[in-house]
C-alpha cells in the first residue's frame, strides 16, 4: 500500500514525515490554497518521491516546478485535458478527479493510457483538502486498466474501514487535511500512529 502524504511545506516537518517510511510526499503550486508552497522549503524529501499538485498551471509552470524541486510526479488537479498531459511527457502524472457517484468515473475514460495513475477525490467546495469522504463503494463501477490512490478525507479513525476496502487498481492512500495541525502542518504522531496500525492490521 503506497501512503502519500500531501500539503507539506515545512522543513522540519518534512523531515518528520519522511522518516515514518512515507512512498510520495505532496507539495502543492496553486497560489489560491492555504497550503501553496510559494518558496523551496529548506529541505525537501530524498527518501520518498517528490509530488507536485497544479491546478490548472501552464505547461512552461509545470516544467519549470518540475525542474527546481525535482519533482519525481505531477498531480493534475484541475481540468487538463488529456492532450494537456500528453504534452508533459516524459513526466510521470497522477490525475485527479473529484468523485460523488459513479457517473463521475465516466469523465477517467479519455485519460487511459495517457497518465500513470488516478486519484480519485472527493467532489467538495474546494479542489483537495476538504477533509470530507465519499462513498468509496461507487469505486466498485471503476472499470478501468489505469491504477489508482484513495484520497479525500482519510482520518486517523478509518484503518478498520481501509482494510475493508478492496479494489484490484487501488494501491494506496493519499492523507492530507486530517492530519493537520494547521495547514500544511502535520500532526506527526497522528501520521506515525496511523502508518503502524495500517501495517499492523
Amino acid at each position: 500500500m503506497i501512503i502519500k502524504v500531501c500539503g507539506m511545506r515545512e522543513a522540519e516537518n518534512i523531515r518528520e514525515a519522511e522518516s515514518l517510511g512515507i512512498d510520495l510526499m505532496g507539495f502543492i503550486f496553486w497560489p489560491k490554497s492555504n497550503r501553496n508552497v510559494s518558496e523551496r522549503p529548506a529541505y525537501l524529501p530524498t527518501r520518498c518521491k517528490r509530488v507536485g499538485v497544479f491546478v490548472d498551471a501552464s505547461l512552461e509552470d509545470i516544467r519549470q516546478h518540475a525542474e527546481e524541486y525535482q519533482l519525481d510526479l505531477i498531480q493534475l488537479h484541475g481540468h487538463e485535458s488529456p492532450a494537456f498531459a500528453k504534452a508533459l511527457k516524459p513526466l510521470s502524472l497522477i490525475k485527479a478527479f473529484n468523485i460523488a457517484c459513479a457517473e463521475d468515473l465516466r469523465q477517467t475514460e479519455m485519460y487511459e493510457g495517457v497518465v500513470d495513475y488516478f486519484l480519485f477525490d472527493t467532489k467538495g467546495k474546494v479542489v483537495g483538502g476538504n477533509g470530507v469522504k465519499f462513498d468509496w463503494s461507487v469505486l466498485s463501477a471503476y472499470q478501468g486498466s489505469t491504477p489508482f490512490l484513495l484520497s479525500g478525507g482519510i482520518g486517523p479513525d478509518d484503518v478498520e474501514a481501509l482494510n475493508g476496502f478492496h479494489h484490484s487498481q487501488c494501491i494506496g492512500i493519499d492523507l492530507n487535511s486530517r492530519f493537520e495541525v494547521e495547514p500544511a502542518l502535520k500532526d506527526i504522531p497522528k501520521l506515525r500512529q496511523f502508518i503502524n496500525q495500517l501495517h499492523h492490521e
